[in-house]
């Protein structure tokens, strides 16, 4: 009896974000520059940096701003690791495409930087990182998925800063992949 309802309490509680060891919730969303970004794709190729941005939330965020810029200064090290990072910028559906243009106005991302648009959070929420209060989108996170599918590296932010820094991510992503949680 009381296992039913926990069960029955905890189906409410939604999505809970991904953690090391655990395979990443795969999507498809268009690209703000580009063709689709797939992440099955994308993981086929090699590891994966995903960085879930604040996106649109009314304004452009500028830690998320701060936060690109310190890894576009260490773009040169991040094609040595043959690594894909995708940006997804989360937001109303409403113009954010446009939005996520402006957001990148005056930045040059090298080939290996894609940011997708995720319309009305839909993979934000997915991953458990909906950051649902007015003027909220997601959790800023982080998360490197190793060559064989499993995150290796979480940093989910509860708040506006506090976000993983270039240094981190290089680090994580010569790390040995780990073994997934089954």
């Amino acid at each position: 009896m009381m296992l039913s309802a926990l069960l029955i309490g905890a189906v409410g509680l939604g999505p809970v974000p991904p953690k090391v060891g655990d395979r990443p919730v795969l999507f498809a969303v268009d690209s703000v520059t580009g063709p689709k970004i797939d992440l099955s794709k994308s993981l086929k190729k090699g590891q994966v940096v995903l960085i879930v941005l604040r996106g649109f939330p009314g304004y452009q965020c500028p830690l998320c701003t701060q936060q690109v810029g310190e890894l576009l200064k260490s773009k040169s090290q991040f094609e040595a690791t043959k690594a894909e990072v995708i940006m997804l910028y989360p937001g109303p559906a409403t113009d954010l495409k446009e939005r996520a243009s402006e957001f990148l106005q005056g930045k040059q991302l090298p080939k290996n930087f894609r940011v997708g648009v995720d319309p009305d959070i839909t993979v934000v929420s997915k991953y458990g990182l909906r950051w649902d209060a007015d003027g909220e989108t997601s959790y800023p996170s982080t998360f490197v998925i190793g060559r064989n599918g499993v995150i290796k590296f979480v940093k989910i932010s509860r708040d506006h800063g506090n976000r993983a820094t270039s240094k981190e991510i290089l680090d994580a992503l010569g790390m040995p992949d780990v073994k997934p949680n089954y």
